[in-house]
């Protein structure tokens, strides 16, 4: 049997064999990646991103090196975390959420910045112009606000006898709650809705939100598109099915895991574009000449599986509209 003190030390060794390696190779671009959302709930987005990054000759882990950092709707984190990213190794940071890119954007003046934000980033004041965006950032624009009504419709067309609706938002995340929130109540008027505002920062506030919901007999629930929901997905599904609550969401992500329906930008695409866009940075192209992307790929999912659960039957004309059917 190996003897414990001999064990830590092969394994010291093994582990410093790599790092000496390495700082024999040519030093490669370092890559900051600032995700609101968690490591598991971004294994599709970051294959985007990679792509993105391949379709410009970079591969990471050979002639790129990216340094991911998860901040699982704990945007608190951010002030410290732009502080450690402000390094001279740090070639490109990626912000694919609003609160990061503005958090970058105030901390960082130098390196160069791709951003992901739901919301114009000429009003958030990231770039000058889409076209010309002058300074160090450049990205996509996803759109959120201009979808709210759209999902508030097609939430209606599959549950028509739905009148009070719940709309979910993440205090924290400033901007797209107050984006959801700005918009939702011209569109439930429109519709003949009613709407109740939840709010949600924690695990806890989303079981507090549901028991609200249910004494207050909401007829279905909007969950607003933020990072930390997706983080919480499979909570806010199995609270949706246990309750018998007809579902919203913003990505995919929600339907994948027992939500009934979502609608939005592709954001899958969002990152392939980050991707593109960092590797071209990181050939010599200047942030302030790279014009910002808007999303033109939208998707709609619906769970035909959870709406059977729910007893609703989900017309043709939808089903004929959808981009997926999970069944």
């Amino acid at each position: 049997m190996m003897r414990r003190r001999a064990f830590i030390t092969l394994l010291g060794g093994a582990a410093a064999w790599p790092l000496a390696a390495r700082a024999q190779q040519p030093a490669v671009p370092v890559v900051g990646f600032v995700s609101a959302r968690s490591a598991e709930a971004s294994v599709r987005s970051n294959a985007a991103f990679r792509k993105g990054l391949s379709e410009t000759g970079y591969v990471e882990g050979q002639n790129v090196a990216v340094e991911y950092h998860w901040l699982e709707g704990q945007f608190s984190r951010l002030p410290s975390l732009m502080a450690e990213l402000v390094h001279p190794r740090v070639a490109v940071i990626v912000t694919p959420n609003n609160a990061a890119a503005l958090a970058a954007k105030a901390a960082i003046t130098t390196i160069p910045i791709v951003f992901g934000v739901a919301e114009d980033p000429v009003k958030l004041g990231l770039v000058a112009s889409l076209a010309r965006p002058g300074g160090n950032a450049t990205g996509i624009n996803f759109f959120v606000g201009e979808v709210v009504a759209k999902r508030l419709g097609l939430l209606h067309d599959l549950v028509p006898k739905a009148v009070r609706i719940a709309v979910l938002v993440n205090p924290a995340n400033t901007t797209i709650a107050e984006t959801t929130l700005r918009e939702a109540p011209e569109a439930a008027r429109a519709l003949g809705l009613q709407i109740q505002v939840l709010n949600a920062s924690t695990s806890r506030e989303i079981e507090a939100a549901f028991a609200a919901l249910v004494r207050d007999q909401a007829d279905a629930l909007f969950v607003a598109p933020d990072a930390f929901f997706t983080s919480r997905r499979v909570q806010l599904a199995t609270l949706a099915t246990r309750h018998a609550i007809p579902a919203t969401y913003g990505s995919r992500e929600g339907v994948e895991v027992g939500g009934l329906m979502s609608y939005g930008a592709d954001i899958v695409d969002m990152y392939r574009q980050a991707g593109v866009y960092t590797g071209k940075i990181l050939k010599g192209a200047k942030p302030a000449d790279l014009p910002v992307m808007q999303s033109t790929k939208f998707e709609l999912v619906i769970n035909l599986h959870t709406a059977k659960a729910l007893g609703l039957e989900v017309p043709p004309t939808l089903l004929a509209r959808a981009d997926e059917v999970i069944e």
